[in-house]
């Protein structure tokens, strides 16, 4: 238990329609390992047409030792709430935190331990991705979102060491590092994160991921929603390459070259067959390759509907993804002619 702090805390959240987690966040939020006193929640809500206001209010007069915030997020967009947030915020630390996720109890503790330590000038931890509920798809979901078939070399979802990384899931950096940075980039809906901290290391700072650093994360609760996700984390990439073109990462590229890959092969078999063969081929092999990577979790967890729907979950993010980019490259080249 920390005893004292010299500094204030800031915890920023960007929020629309979360009344089904928004009281799992708070909780654990008052529940940190850190004084109440030098917290202090900023929630900028998108106008929320959902209970999720209502909430956060009755949360407040019920626990009235945590100082919260509520701002307007007038352009309903992710980076512009949390640019409205940091405005806002009093504190000389930011710690950065979604809606839908909460916090262990000692995360605040451990990510300013880090930040002041110097390890680095934006500090993340690993998160632990959940289902948001306990259909066999939500299941299947969660697990896929943390696998390295689905994720790659994304190292906050998964890895065990200390180390110096592209990205974090959600920073803990100075106010003052922000505000030299010139704040999150209000024309991405997604990849504002990583967009950031392409920018602090080009200013020659360092992203630091601890995976004693824990926070829980709900995942997409079906396909549908999972697709709309990753389309767009696909789309707003192509635009944030745009102006970071060395940002790319082998886990980025392998989805567009994937669909694109596969769309060829499929218009070629029409003309020469043999395609239609390599299509096949290639299919099966994909196919193969998940169903081993489904194995494993499927028999640790014990869960026979882990081997069905890791795949079909791992399968909707890349093509999602990828089909994203490709859109995002044809709409961004028709508005350049």
């Amino acid at each position: 238990m920390i005893k004292h702090s010299n500094h204030l805390i800031s915890l920023i959240v960007p929020c629309f329609n979360e009344e089904n987690t928004i009281e799992k966040l708070l909780e654990a939020i008052r529940s940190q390992t850190v004084p109440l006193e030098v917290v202090e929640v900023i929630i900028a809500d998108g106008f929320s047409t959902d209970n999720t206001r209502n909430k956060i209010n009755e949360y407040r007069i019920k626990h009235p030792d945590l100082n919260i915030t509520i701002i307007d997020n007038e352009k309903k967009v992710i980076p512009a709430g949390l640019n409205k947030a940091i405005k806002a915020a009093k504190g000389d630390i930011i710690l950065r935190m979604d809606a839908h996720a909460c916090p262990a109890s000692d995360y605040i503790e451990k990510s300013v331990a880090a930040l002041t330590a110097g390890l680095g000038d934006n500090v993340g931890g690993v998160i632990d991705i959940r289902p948001p509920n306990n259909s066999w798809i939500a299941r299947s979901i969660s697990v896929a979102t943390a696998h390295p078939l689905g994720v790659g070399d994304a190292k906050y979802r998964w890895t065990t060491k200390t180390s110096e990384v592209d990205t974090v899931a959600f920073g803990c950096f100075y106010k003052s590092t922000v505000d030299k940075a010139g704040y999150y980039n209000e024309s991405l809906t997604a990849n504002e994160d990583y967009e950031l901290n392409a920018r602090l290391r080009k200013m020659g700072l360092k992203i630091w991921v601890d995976p004693a650093i824990r926070a829980v994360y709900f995942s997409r609760p079906d396909l549908k929603s999972l697709a709309k996700q990753y389309y767009s984390y696909g789309f707003w990439k192509v635009r944030m390459l745009r102006m970071f073109p060395d940002t790319i990462r082998w886990r980025q590229a392998l989805p567009p070259l994937f669909v694109f890959g596969i769309l060829m092969l499929l218009l070629l078999s029409v003309i020469w067959f043999p395609a239609f063969w390599i299509f096949v081929i290639v299919s099966l092999l994909y196919l193969f390759i998940l169903a081993i990577g489904a194995l494993k979790p499927a028999f640790t967890q014990k869960d026979a509907a882990l081997f069905i729907g890791i795949p079909l979950a791992i399968m909707t993010m890349h093509f999602s993804w990828g089909t994203g980019f490709w859109m995002s490259l044809l709409k961004s080249g028709k508005k350049e002619k």
